[in-house]
């Protein structure tokens, strides 16, 4: 599912709150869900994306969060497994705002 894919990760609520989330954001991506303020295993999920890096060989990494604090640490647990991982893969991070807009788009 993930080998050589351009994936997203994002937060659990960015698809309710940003309306053009599916037509703009999946189409042709892999995707993965997160909370980082519910789940639990935070070193599990940075083993899983380090492995997307190096086992899967994904071509990016577009980490969606919204512009709430709980949403803060999705970032850090792609940068983590970024600087865990042999391969060097593009980082594109997205914060979308309460309203529904995007708030921020940068490559990190």
């Amino acid at each position: 599912y993930f080998q050589g894919a351009d994936v997203i990760l994002t937060a659990d609520c960015v698809a309710y709150a940003l309306g053009e989330y599916h037509n703009k954001y999946l189409k042709g991506h892999s995707i993965a869900i997160a909370c980082p303020k519910l789940d639990q295993g935070r070193e599990i999920y940075i083993e899983k994306i380090r492995a997307w890096f190096d086992d899967a060989k994904i071509n990016t990494l577009t980490v969606m969060r919204m512009q709430i604090p709980c949403c803060g640490g999705l970032l850090g647990l792609a940068q983590e497994a970024a600087k865990r991982a042999k391969r060097k893969v593009p980082i594109k991070y997205i914060i979308v705002s309460v309203e529904g807009t995007i708030f921020k788009e940068e490559w990190v």
